[in-house]
């Protein structure tokens, strides 16, 4: 069975010419799977006439407006609900026409018109942000990445069994580790919502993760936990400074490997490791934030990202669906105990469906 995807063709800062791109690259690595394009019909049939075969397993759905890169949230659901490229997209998602949704396109806009459109998941206060950081020791899951700003006790926890059940979907663990993102890894620092989702996830069953405890700025790189859970500010600037530290190393590298002779013919010796060093430095390799909670999926690519880097958002998308992360999450919060800080009311909405 194919997995359906739904795509934001006017997002970002380089519209449909290099969306399509990227969504030919991850055609290519999945060809079973089908694509709505939403925009402008006009700039979307210029790309594809010299793309047949990925004009062959999609279907273009016109629209006029376009949520600009600058608007803010508000303005966006304003002047683009129901209308749209981003809500089309999403709205796709939510009556069933595909599995899951990928722009591109402003951040608070698409995660406010996905929570109007999707809702948010029964047991879930608010959506979070997630992303796949590269570690020393592979990649582990980041949330919330700036979904929204401050989190309670509450709603760490909710981000916790959220993330282990991505990790266990993505990584195949059947119990992540999960750590929380603090100044100190001792029980008394921090502020007191993430001491008390820590005494939470401590004392309380965790039939779904292994609770670590604290983790330190130092310990995402590190690897050290399978999910690291954080409220969205600090995770929104952890994640600027990680892109803006690759990028600075990456400057330094190119200024030390040509200012003499010695370091050009080092490079030439070397390049190979060079360049693997550059592809796992590069943030558009793991390109793509999953927005947690909702009922539906939705995925975010960087807005300056290029072909591959979109195709790695388009691809998480596709293994979202494909491992059938709603059911991973719907299962987690089953498992709940109301003692460990999940609502009670969470299991009987869960066994109605999701609204």
């Amino acid at each position: 069975m194919s997995v359906r995807i739904s795509i934001d063709a006017m997002g970002g800062d380089h519209g449909p010419e290099v969306v399509l791109a990227g969504v030919a690259v991850a055609q290519a690595r999945h060809p079973d799977a089908r694509f709505i394009l939403f925009g402008d019909e006009t700039r979307i049939q210029a790309v594809l006439a010299g793309q047949p075969a990925l004009a062959a397993v999609c279907r273009i759905v016109h629209t006029d407006v376009v949520v600009g890169m600058d608007d803010k949230p508000s303005q966006a659901l304003r002047a683009g609900r129901y209308k749209s490229s981003m809500w089309r997209a999403i709205d796709a998602v939510k009556v069933g026409e595909a599995d899951a949704a990928v722009s591109a396109g402003n951040t608070g806009a698409l995660m406010a018109m996905a929570k109007v459109n999707l809702r948010t998941m029964p047991g879930i206060g608010r959506p979070a942000i997630a992303a796949i950081w590269p570690t020393l020791r592979g990649e582990s899951i980041v949330l919330d990445m700036g979904a929204s700003i401050g989190a309670t006790a509450q709603s760490l926890i909710e981000m916790a069994i959220m993330g282990a059940a991505m990790a266990r979907t993505l990584f195949d663990i059947p119990r992540p580790t999960v750590g929380l993102l603090n100044v100190g890894v001792e029980e008394i620092k921090g502020v007191e919502e993430v001491k008390e989702a820590g005494r939470l996830l401590r004392e309380g069953p965790q039939p779904d993760l292994i609770y670590h405890g604290f983790v330190e700025g130092n310990d995402i790189g590190a690897g050290t936990v399978d999910v690291v859970v954080v409220e969205g500010f600090s995770g929104n600037i952890a994640l600027k400074t990680a892109e803006g530290t690759a990028k600075q190393i990456a400057s330094y590298l190119r200024a030390a490997m040509g200012r003499t002779w010695r370091a050009r013919l080092g490079y030439l010796l070397a390049r190979d490791a060079f360049r693997m060093l550059k592809e796992k430095m590069d943030p558009s390799r793991s390109n793509g934030g999953v927005f947690l909670g909702l009922n539906g999926v939705v995925i975010k690519s960087h807005g300056g990202a290029n072909a591959e880097g979109f195709a790695s958002a388009v691809d998480l998308g596709y293994d979202m669906v494909r491992h059938q992360l709603l059911t991973q999450i719907e299962k987690s919060l089953l498992s709940r105990s109301p003692a460990a800080g999940t609502p009670a009311s969470t299991e009987a909405a869960v066994a109605e469906g999701r609204s």
